[in-house]
């Protein structure tokens, strides 16, 4: 059974920056999309990027951002650590919110380009990781 546990975040001030961590286990890692969505509070719980797999041994991989986010958010993923990253820059009070990383087992490239932002796609879940930012 894949399971995901989240690390990073924690209290930070505006105009910081904080990686979070997401390690994959129980699969092979190589072979799953990861995504991140966050969920503020009071609000439902939104898309904010995500990484195509590689495939064992591959290097290519394509990533997705939601527009509100790609300019201060960076995906990432090592293979070699069974790990995706979310970066995010020039914090702001708003991007205070509970961070999920998430896992899709090879999905189809075309159609998951097209609704990548769905949380269907997902079929596991980490716990979620709490960034705080302050003024």
């Amino acid at each position: 059974q894949v399971q995901l546990k989240e690390s990073g975040g924690g209290p930070v001030q505006a105009g910081g920056s904080t990686r979070l961590s997401c390690t994959l286990s129980g699969g092979t890692f190589a072979n799953y999309n990861m995504g991140w969505f966050r969920q503020a509070p009071g609000k439902e719980r939104e898309f904010v990027a995500a990484i195509s797999w590689t495939g064992t041994g591959g290097h290519t991989y394509f990533t997705y951002y939601s527009d509100s986010f790609k300019a201060r958010f960076t995906v990432s993923r090592d293979n070699a650590k069974n790990s995706a990253y979310l970066e995010i820059g020039s914090l702001k009070p708003e991007d205070t919110a509970v961070y999920y990383c998430a896992a899709a087992r090879l999905p189809n490239f075309r159609e998951f380009g097209e609704t990548y932002y769905a949380t269907f796609w997902y079929s596991s879940w980490g716990q979620g990781t709490q960034v705080s930012v302050s003024l």
